[in-house]
Formats: structure tokens, C-alpha cells, sequence
């Protein structure tokens, strides 16, 4: 039988770069395939041990409490979330920041990729007095997630960064405040941080400008806390998180090793938060009761910030400080390379300044004998058509480091091998 699609039925069924990702990724996970995978692509949280116990304890406790455990499991929440949960998170946010927020602003989403996908469905596209409004994205190359996200086709507006050369190996991405433009047709201005690939965190003064800049066009400004502060806090920079009405910020139970409970949170205005409940119940009634029964407790106690800043942040800033002298130790100077300075998150941005192929095609030729990377072609999207010809855009590969030390010592020495090979 010959199917016939709707055209955004099209869009969100066809060829995407975080479905080839996530299909990457649970294929090495899962450990099916031929080939033994070294898995340096994905978002994966490391199965960090004393952050595991905690999970497997708070399980325990939730089973052996027959009432709480069976409320858990047998019932709806309301569309936007536990109504515990979301005063428990907002009240840690009051304690933490002293932000003015209450389980008003909160809404709980399946995951953060839901999240993203109701927000700039809600915020951009085709609007009623005609305009087409678009999401600005002021520094590419950004989450590889929202690229196909949104019902309308090309609702994102991209700027090049600038590039600031800190050392021999070394670089960092700024924003270019000179060539960032934000006018009538912006629906909004999205960032992550810390930045999804990069590892990039925007100072404190950057996160001010943007805000004032989304202020004078009165549209939000959203950041993805995907990453940030405060939970998991995997940021290695002293930042001062902000927030005020006239922005947007997401959450996420994944990066604190939840990624299968599927958690998200926005964190809105009132109006923005009541739109999001009632997405979610449209799109999918209710949300995922788990992840939020397991880590209320620990934000009325304090517990989950703890283990954020005690546990969480220093494993990964220490696994990102073992990955920089592996790359140092295997690449040497056998090839021009840099990598992004990594100021959180999970992630190294490696850029071949005089790669002769694209990192599409390094990223088949090292599938090929083991090892998942990331290309970088699939996080600049956005762009101006005068930009497609950048050479930057196809220089560039993630690779995660939150896997066993042995497996990213062994992809980091079969890319860098490759790398010999294709420079040779």
C-alpha cells in the first residue's frame, strides 16, 4: 500500500539528525550489531555509582511505602504535573535563588524534547495577523534536538559565534552581539547552557544582554538548563543563574541520571506554564509519574542539590579534565586540531581546521571500525544561505566523555589514528 502523508507528517517522520543519533546510541547500548561500539555520540548520563544507589534506594522506599507505590503507578497526575512536585521545585528554586516563583510557573513535560517541541510550537511559525515568526538562535552550533522541532518548516534563525582563539589547542565561542539582529518576526531567543555540543557556558553578562535584548522586543528569553544549574549543576564556571517573567527555563531529571523517566519542567510565566499543562494533556494526558515521585523528597530536603554540587559536578568536571589529556596525549601535534573549552556538561567540541573529508564522512568511517561520534554538520542549522559554503560548519565532531574511561581513551586513539590517516 502507498501511504500518503500530510505535509507536516512528512517533516516529522522523515530523516532527522537526533533520530539517527538516539538510533546510534540505543543500538551501542543495547549492544546489537556486529561491531563492538565505542559510544562517544549521545547524551547519555554516566551511571555515576553513589548517584545509582541513591535511585535504587529511593525505588526501594517508594515500593515499601504499598500506598505511595500504588498511587504512583496506578494513578493520573493532573497534565501539568504532580502538584507536590511542582511546589517542591519551585519552592527549592525560592531557597536556592530567592527567584519569586510558585508551582504556578512550573509545568512538567515528558522529557525536555517535548518540552522544546510545545514551546516553539506555541511561540513561533505562522501567526494570526500573518507574520511568520521565527526562534533566534544567537550562536551556532546549538542542540543538534531542536533543529526538526516546532510544526512549521524553518522557524529558526541562526548567527554565526565568534570564534576566539585561546591557545595552540584551544578556542572558545562568544556571541556576536555586532551581528545578532532581533526584530518584528522573532518569536523568541533560545540558548542552551552549559551549550549542547560545545560545552560552551555563556558568561553571566551574555545571559543579561540576551535578556535585555528579548525585554525590548517583548518576547521570552529561554534557556535550556538541561545541564545547568541547578540541577545536575554540571557547570565548571562560578555563574549567577537569572530569571524574571519575561523568561523561559527548562529542567530536566535526565543529566542527573533519570534520562528513562522522562522528566522535563519549564519553568514560565503563568500564562506560558497554564498553555504547556494543557499541550500535555492534549498531546499525551498526563506525564511520566516516576521521576517525579523519586526526586521529590530530595528537593523539599535538599538532597538532590547536594548531591548535584557534591557528586554529580565534580565526576563530570573530572572526566572532562581525563578527556582533554587523552585528546592531548593521542593527537599530539600529528594534525592541526582544537578543542572547545569545556566549561560544563558532557561533551568535547573537537574542531580539524584542515579535515579533507566532512565529518559526515568521518563520522561513517569511524562507525565503521568501533567508535560513535557525532558530526558537526547537524548543529548549524539556521543559517543565512551565504553561510551553507562556511567550512567551519563541516570541521567539527562531539564526542561525549561519560562513558567508562577506557572505552573514551580507546575512541579517542582510533579517531585520532583516522585522523593521521586522512591527513597523511
Amino acid at each position: 500500500m502507498q501511504h500518503q502523508f500530510s505535509i507536516t507528517g512528512e517533516r516529522l517522520s522523515g530523516h532527522s539528525g537526533i533520530v539517527e543519533l538516539m538510533d546510534d546510541l540505543g543500538a551501542a547500548l543495547a549492544g546489537t550489531g556486529k561491531t563492538h561500539m565505542r559510544m562517544l555520540g549521545g547524551g547519555n548520563p554516566a551511571h555515576v555509582p553513589p548517584v545509582q544507589k541513591v535511585w535504587r534506594e529511593r525505588l526501594q522506599a517508594i515500593v515499601d511505602d504499598t500506598e505511595h507505590c500504588d498511587r504512583m503507578l496506578a494513578n493520573y497526575d493532573g497534565p501539568g504535573g504532580n502538584p507536590r512536585f511542582r511546589e517542591s521545585f519551585a519552592g527549592a528554586l525560592r531557597d536556592i535563588y530567592g527567584w519569586d516563583v510558585g508551582p504556578e510557573n512550573i509545568a512538567v513535560t515528558n522529557g525536555g524534547q517535548t518540552a522544546f517541541f510545545f514551546l516553539f510550537t506555541l511561540l513561533a511559525g505562522e501567526m494570526a495577523d500573518g507574520r511568520f515568526r521565527k526562534v533566534v538562535l544567537p550562536l551556532v552550533p546549538e542542540y543538534i534536538g531542536y533543529s526538526d522541532q516546532g510544526v512549521a518548516e524553518g522557524i529558526f534563525q541562526s548567527f554565526r559565534p565568534r570564534i576566539e582563539q585561546l591557545d595552540g589547542h584551544s578556542f572558545k565561542y562568544r556571541i556576536d552581539f555586532d551581528a545578532l539582529k532581533v526584530d518584528e518576526n522573532s518569536a523568541a531567543i533560545c540558548v542552551s547552557r552549559p551549550t549542547n555540543p560545545t560545552g560552551n557556558v555563556l558568561t553571566d553578562d551574555e545571559v543579561s544582554r540576551l535578556a535585555d535584548l528579548a525585554s525590548e522586543a517583548n518576547i521570552p528569553l529561554i534557556i535550556d538548563n538541561a545541564y545547568g544549574e541547578p540541577f545536575p549543576g554540571a557547570v565548571f564556571e562560578p555563574i549567577a543563574p537569572m530569571w524574571n517573567r519575561s523568561m523561559v527555563m527548562t529542567f530536566s531529571l535526565s543529566k542527573l541520571g533519570l534520562p528513562g523517566t522522562r522528566t522535563g519542567i519549564v519553568l514560565a510565566d503563568e500564562e506560558i506554564a497554564s498553555r504547556i499543562r494543557t499541550m500535555t494533556g492534549i498531546v499525551g494526558l498526563a506525564n511520566n509519574n516516576i521521576g517525579q515521585a523519586i526526586v521529590e523528597p530530595m528537593l523539599r530536603s535538599g538532597e538532590l542539590l547536594q548531591l548535584s554540587r557534591e557528586v554529580i559536578r565534580p565526576f563530570y568536571q573530572k572526566k572532562a579534565e581525563a578527556a582533554h589529556a587523552m585528546v592531548a596525549k593521542h593527537f599530539a601535534d600529528d594534525f592541526p586540531y582544537s578543542v572547545h573549552r569545556s566549561e560544563g556538561a558532557f561533551f568535547l567540541w573537537l574542531w580539524f581546521p584542515e579535515l579533507p573529508i566532512a565529518t559526515r564522512e568521518l563520522y561513517t568511517r569511524l562507525k565503521n571500525r568501533g567508535v560513535l561520534v557525532v558530526p558537526g554538520e547537524y548543529f548549524f542549522y539556521g543559517l543565512e544561505d551565504a553561510d551553507n559554503d562556511w567550512p567551519h560548519r563541516r570541521q567539527c565532531i562531539r564526542v561525549t566523555f561519560s562513558q567508562g574511561e577506557e572505552v573514551v581513551e580507546d575512541g579517542i586513539r582510533i579517531l585520532a589514528d583516522e585522523l593521521r590517516q586522512l591527513h597523511a
